[in-house]
């Protein structure tokens, strides 16, 4: 039992060792070893090295120098890995909420002194083969990663990026566009009504229309209020229109200079030649200097302090009565004590993950509320940590209640610890975390803390309306100043924006890679398949198996469909054999990396109306532990438990409140599934899985007040699905060693899962890959535009078109055209002038196009944007370089690093076999501008598309008044 738990607590920092390989090459040069041969206090290219230490646990060694003429500190790590990644970070810690930040985050990115052309950010997607480009605001940092498997592709984004960050253009132009703007509501019509504009104003209402996001940033601000956490990084909307150009270009001479950056790369390419290019291209023109960035300790409070804030209702909540939010937070000791804060983690974790912690105990299992609250646990993304823990999705009478329990488990901690198995179960899971290979390894708290923070929140009816009026009296206050001659510049500034958006940008000036760089051919991944369909795939996967299986649904009745997420949440957490779900899960965390059964809707691909449904099992485990997994499986299969409605009850709130918490945070893939719902038989099945048709189910589930109708269902849908006629396909990724005994131990458990089958049918009703595809005979396909009514201050957008499957002639065109209007129209038009903060076009392995915008403030203007892209592409107004563009773009996808524990699933899972995705790779070099056009004739002209358009958004009588839509 671990009883010294006074301390208890510092955040939990994301502490999970994920390893990374794809191309091991352990030879006498290899990276790591070349790493080992620099020596502390070497000088190399105006770097000193400091450190040189080698982590044979994760395979790399460990780099650590410091620029001598700024002090810019560097930190590179060697392994054996292809797929290299470079980022630089600067410290940025704003004093307001104008977002300034977020916003120069957004404006760097929009041309240097090298590549000024206007978003070379953007226009690089499409001149690489980068396997990720991106940019993040946190609260006290900004940082610029990207990664790529070329090395000529490594140099050409590192001088984009380092020009980008240390020289930008800065233009005014750029800051309207990308911050804030007053404009003409019509930018051509003077006449019109000024309003406010810009990217990052609509993306931020868009963010705080997300209650947990919202809950968050308060429960941040309020607890550390003496500095940069008490105000809004990315920008507080009233606020955003506060920041001055001016204000702007003085945060990034402050804040963006090498003597407050850190750099890191990681992967094997040489480290000598990253730190000359840096040097030469970046840090030489640069004197040191005292930022003054530093964040300063949060004074401690002598006394705890109570705080409230507000919120929108939540009309998909599953207890519309029950929607209010409680949380108790405590702030803890320095990050920088690393051990400190690791063990306060592991006791985090300990305290609420899983059905045995003491937190779920107290909160979750009386029902009080439908989750823990949206920020749980240890946190350590700030100077100094914290920990919270509290409810969401309950009633405000249940304050005071919700408060006791808290500082009475707390208490009961303290007094009685944990028990030893539990202990031993998380370091087992920390065992499996260090061992994992991701594909982006790169990339004191008791009772008498007085620092304490108790945050309630509560939904108020006219909030939305309370936040419009807010935005429009300052909006008012902007305009009653202006004079006439302010309102004409503004008009006159306005058309000089449009024009520029509009005009077509000479991108010549950025490095690209050729089509002819990419690798002609694909790897072939080997794998064998034996006795009954089960696909072996031997990979370097670090002392770990991955088991998978898919089981049909064809045979499930049709009613039963909504219910199967709900099964599959609920299958690995309420018991099996003469495990209780509290037994249960405790083995499957001291056996096992984790168990879980999801839904899978897999378009054929050769026929649009055909598709396979099922369910997917997954597994990892350490390799000692194969037959204690395959042990849970039998249980699960064999003796599933269902009948108990209270722990039911409980999986059902936490699963129906975390759909509704997601639907404004991906509120886009909420639209295209909806949009495709009447177009294909598999794009209807997946919004009944997925979509806001399961959300509202979902709703309805959690509103009941007796569950027996569910638990009926759950036995009915077990004997459809854990069925082992119904398994039609295993597979196993191991090393070779393993994967023998790995082989008998599947056999062992499908032997017995058959064995316990009354009709003793045969083991598998399928012997070869994708056979179970069902053909839906009476589908029709029709067109329909909904209108989704939601408590959101922004649009998002969806117009999807029914064309062809992945093995057709047309598909690799329609990639590729999708690839290239996203960049060369669409984002012009949606997010440069329309201000939504993403939008573009996809093409769908289920044979589906979709246009799409995210947190859009102009839905009209959008569905018009995809009109006049389609128009675009129809008239052939783009070149062949646009074109090459395009596929660079593609194939950086395509060719996206796998890791061993995936490898050969897209055979497994879809019957995509290397043979098909070389093809493919084939039709995407022919692609010729000839292609391009056709398609976009076929499949898109007015009368002959078969289209789906779904928007959600805030309420609108303009569809309200058009028969045409579906209001929701």
């Amino acid at each position: 039992m671990l009883r010294q738990t006074r301390s208890v607590f510092q955040k939990f920092r994301c502490l999970s060792f994920n390893g990374q390989q794809h191309t091991w090459r352990l030879k006498s040069t290899s990276a790591t070893e070349r790493a080992l041969q620099y020596q502390p206090g070497q000088k190399v290219h105006g770097f000193t090295v400091r450190e040189v230490v080698a982590v044979p646990d994760l395979f790399l060694t460990a780099v650590k120098l410091t620029h001598d003429k700024t002090g810019a500190q560097y930190l590179h790590a060697a392994r054996d890995d292809s797929n290299n990644l470079f980022s630089v970070q600067f410290r940025t810690t704003p004093m307001d909420s104008t977002g300034v930040p977020h916003i120069l985050e957004h404006t760097v990115l929009c041309g240097s002194e090298k590549y000024p052309c206007r978003d070379p950010f953007f226009k690089m997607l499409n001149r690489s083969l980068s396997t990720f480009m991106n940019a993040f605001t946190a609260s006290d940092y900004t940082m610029y990663p990207f990664s790529t498997q070329n090395g000529k592709d490594f140099q050409n984004l590192l001088s984009v990026y380092l020009d980008a960050v240390f020289f930008p253009c800065l233009r005014e132009q750029d800051f309207w566009q990308e911050g804030w703007r007053l404009e003409n509501e019509n930018p051509t019509d003077p006449s019109s009504p000024l309003v406010f504009k810009g990217v990052v104003f609509n993306e931020m209402k868009g963010a705080f229309s997300d209650n947990e996001r919202l809950y968050a940033q308060h429960l941040q601000n309020k607890l550390y209020p003496d500095h940069t956490y008490s105000v809004v990084s990315g920008g507080e909307p009233l606020a955003i229109p506060d920041l001055t150009w001016e204000q702007l270009k003085q945060f990034h001479a402050t804040h963006y200079h090498p003597s407050n950056a850190r750099f890191f790369t990681y992967g094997d390419l040489p480290l000598e030649n990253h730190l000359k290019q840096i040097q030469e291209e970046a840090l030489s023109r640069f004197e040191r200097i005292e930022p003054n960035t530093e964040v300063p300790s949060q004074p401690h409070w002598t006394s705890p302090r109570e705080d409230h804030v507000t919120c929108s209702p939540d009309a998909l909540a599953p207890d519309p009565t029950r929607q209010n939010t409680l949380c108790v937070s405590y702030l803890l000791g320095d990050i920088t004590d690393t051990f400190e804060g690791f063990t306060l983690s592991l006791l985090s974790s300990l305290m609420i993950s899983g059905p045995n912690s003491p937190f779920y105990k107290s909160l979750i299992e009386p029902k009080i509320g439908t989750d823990f609250s949206c920020v749980v646990g240890y946190d350590g993304s700030t100077k100094e940590a914290s920990f919270s823990i509290g409810l969401q999705g309950m009633a405000e009478e249940d304050t005071e209640r919700v408060k006791e329990i808290i500082s009475q488990t707390i208490d009961d901690i303290i007094e009685n610890g944990f028990e030893e198995e539990r202990i031993e179960a998380l370091l087992h899971k920390i065992e499996i975390q260090m061992k994992h290979q991701s594909t982006n390894f790169g990339l004191s708290l008791a009772s008498e803390n007085t620092h304490r923070l108790t945050l309630s929140m509560s939904p108020e009816d006219d909030y939305l309306e309370k936040q419009a009026k807010a935005e429009e009296e300052k909006l008012h206050k902007k305009i009653e100043v202006l004079s006439d001659g302010d309102r004409k510049e503004i008009y006159e500034k306005g058309l000089e924006l449009l024009a520029a958006q509009s005009k077509t940008q000479d991108a010549s000036c950025l490095p690209a890679l050729k089509v002819s760089d990419i690798e002609p051919t694909i790897p072939i991944t080997p794998v064998e398949t034996r006795g009954v369909p089960v696909q072996y795939c031997e990979q370097p996967t670090n002392g770990l198996v991955y088991f998978r299986a898919m089981c049909s649904l064809n045979t499930l009745p049709d009613d039963l469909k909504l219910y199967v997420p709900l099964f599959c949440s609920v299958i690995t957490k309420m018991g099996c054999g003469d495990l209780d779900y509290r037994q249960q899960a405790q083995q499957m965390e001291m056996r096992t990396g984790g168990m879980s059964v999801s839904t899978q809707v897999i378009p054929d691909s050769n026929h649009l109306d055909t598709f396979e449904q099922g369910i997917l099992l997954f597994s990892s485990c350490l390799e000692r532990n194969v037959p204690h997994m395959f042990e849970l499986w039998s249980d699960i299969f064999n003796k599933p438990h269902f009948n108990d409605e209270e722990r039911l009850r409980v999986l059902v709130m936490m699963s129906a409140q975390e759909l509704a918490n997601g639907i404004s945070y991906s509120g886009h893939m909420y639209a295209m599934s909806r949009a495709s719902r009447y177009l294909t038989p598999a794009g209807d099945l997946q919004e009944t899985f997925g979509g806001i048709e399961q959300v509202k189910f979902m709703k309805r589930t959690a509103e009941m007040s007796d569950l027996t109708h569910v638990i009926r269902a759950l036995p009915r849908i077990k004997k459809h699905l854990l069925n082992p006629a119904n398994m039609r396909w295993c597979a196993v990724n191991t090393t070779p060693q393993k994967m023998s005994d790995t082989a008998a131990q599947l056999e062992s458990f499908m032997k017995d899962v058959a064995a316990n089958r009354r009709d003793h049918k045969r083991l598998f009703l399928n012997d070869c890959v994708f056979t179970c595809c069902l053909q839906v005979q009476n589908f029709q396909p029709c067109q329909m535009k909904t209108y989704f009514d939601m408590p959101f201050p922004v649009h998002f957008v969806s117009e999807t078109i029914r064309t062809v499957p992945f093995s057709h002639q047309d598909y690799a065109s329609l990639c590729i055209l999708a690839r290239m209007m996203t960049a060369k129209f669409l984002h012009g038009e949606i997010r440069e002038k329309g201000g939504a903060y993403g939008g573009g076009a996809r093409m769908g392995g289920g044979g589906l196009f979709s246009f799409y915008s995210y947190r859009d403030p102009n839905s009209l203007q959008t569905l018009s944007a995809f009109h006049k892209g389609v128009d675009w592409a129809k008239s052939g107004r783009f070149t062949q370089q646009d074109i090459d563009e395009a596929k660079l773009s593609v194939f950086s996808a395509v060719d996206s690093p796998v890791a061993p524990a995936d490898k050969g699933m897209g055979r497994f899972l879809s019957g995509i076999t290397d043979e098909m995705k070389q093809s493919h790779r084939e039709r995407l070099f022919a692609v010729s501008h000839k292609h391009l056009v056709e398609v976009a004739e076929r499949y898109f002209t007015v009368g002959q598309k078969m289209f789906g358009v779904t928007i959600l958004g805030p309420e609108n009588d303009t569809f309200k008044r058009d028969p045409s839509w579906l209001v929701l």
